[in-house]
Formats: structure tokens, C-alpha cells, sequence
């Protein structure tokens, strides 16, 4: 199996969008009604939005390929393009997401482990994300990595107003 990461550019607009509205949908879709998914797939993933994230300073998005196949996507922020404010030494992964055909390879691994070599070459002290209170494997699966729940904050998803649990792993050789 080989395995590629490659930053996307403004150029792969409409690859990181379709992977985005594939991936979510298979992951929450099932949880939610069609037209809070509508509404949040429409807004979330809006051309023009997804424009202004791949500008913003701070903020990257790398697609995954497994054997030239795309098989994910990760987005990782820095400093202010972080979705809220903590501090300069902190690396957060946004979104981290894998195609149901690529599941169960150990690739939410090695995306998690390159944010942390990520942040570690940036030397920021911690790593953090957020996961849906009701996402139990992606939980477990922060938790095995090493990351530790912190706190809450509410993640709005048409009318439904969810609770997402942030999760922290602080980084050695950080300084």
C-alpha cells in the first residue's frame, strides 16, 4: 500500500468539496434529518466558502491517497485560522476524514500521527480537536492516540445545536 499526502490548493476545490459533502454524510448521515444535513453540507461546503478556508493563513488542507486512490482528507489550523482561540502553541485538526472503502487500514492513524509531526516541526505544545459526543469509535480512537477530553462547545448542524467533546494531547519535545 502506498500512501501519499498532498496539500490541497485551490485548484482541488471541487475534489476536497465532493470528499467533504462523501465523507460526512457517511459518517452523520444516518444520525441526522435530511434537512439539517442539507443545511449544513449547502453551507459548509459551499465553493466560496471552501475558497476562503484554503486562503486562510494558518489553515491546510492535505488530501489522502492510498495506492493513487483518494482516500481522505485532513484540515489542520494554526493561530488565528484555528476555529476558536487557543493561543499560538496549539495545533488543531479540524476535520479528519476517510472514505468508507479506506476504513480499518490504520489511516486515521497515520493522518493523526502527521499532525502531530506537523505541530512538533512548528514546535506547538498540544494538539486538539473536537468529536461528536455521540461518535464513540472516533472517541476511543482520539483516546488510544493518546488525546485527553478538556471540555465542549457546541457544534451547529442545520437547527440541531450538538455537543462536540474537545479532546487535547500534549506533545513531548515541544517548547
Amino acid at each position: 500500500m502506498t500512501i501519499q499526502l498532498k496539500q490541497a490548493t485551490a485548484a482541488d476545490l471541487e475534489t476536497l468539496r465532493a470528499i467533504g459533502i462523501e465523507t460526512f454524510t457517511d459518517t452523520f448521515g444516518a444520525f441526522n434529518t435530511p434537512d439539517n444535513m442539507q443545511t449544513y453540507l449547502q453551507a459548509a461546503y459551499a465553493p466560496t466558502l471552501l475558497q476562503q478556508e484554503l486562503a486562510t493563513a494558518g489553515s491546510t488542507f492535505q488530501l489522502l491517497y492510498v495506492d493513487e486512490q483518494l482516500a481522505g482528507y485532513l484540515k489542520l489550523n494554526v493561530d488565528q485560522a484555528q476555529s476558536e482561540p487557543r493561543g499560538t502553541q496549539t495545533l488543531e485538526v479540524e476535520r479528519i476524514y476517510i472514505r468508507s472503502a479506506f476504513k480499518r487500514q490504520g489511516l486515521g492513524r497515520y493522518l493523526i500521527n502527521d499532525a502531530i509531526r506537523q505541530a512538533q516541526a512548528q514546535q506547538k505544545s498540544s494538539l486538539w480537536l473536537g468529536v461528536w459526543e455521540h461518535n464513540t469509535p472516533a472517541y476511543q480512537f482520539y483516546q488510544a492516540m493518546g488525546f485527553h477530553e478538556t471540555g465542549s462547545h457546541v457544534f451547529q448542524l442545520g437547527t440541531d445545536a450538538q455537543r462536540d467533546l474537545i479532546m487535547e494531547k500534549a506533545l513531548k519535545n515541544a517548547r
